[in-house]
């Protein structure tokens, strides 16, 4: 069950979006990157690494499918920062 949580302040939530990468252990299967369709995956040796352009809210949504799919989380690199958003920048 997917439950969606209402943002009583639009203006409180971060909408600046950055290209993040994640690195989950093990080869993941269509059935379960159907989970992750704003993601792009591919194999990494043993992981399979999604990449994908996220807001805050939209990571935190990937990283809650993850835990709630018992996936093994390995990384998540911040890759590149989308222009225009104040204080951001690449780790």
């Amino acid at each position: 069950m997917r439950v969606r949580l209402t943002v009583l302040d639009p203006g409180a939530m971060d909408q600046c979006s950055a290209l993040y990468a994640i690195r989950i252990n093990g080869h993941l299967g269509a059935t379960v990157l159907c989970a992750f369709p704003e993601m792009r995956s591919q194999r990494r040796g043993a992981d399979t690494v999604l990449t994908g352009l996220l807001d805050r809210s939209a990571l935190f949504g990937v990283l809650a499918e993850i835990e709630a799919l018992g996936l093994g989380l390995v990384e998540v690199r911040l890759l590149e920062s989308h222009r225009g958003c104040p204080g951001k920048s690449p780790r």
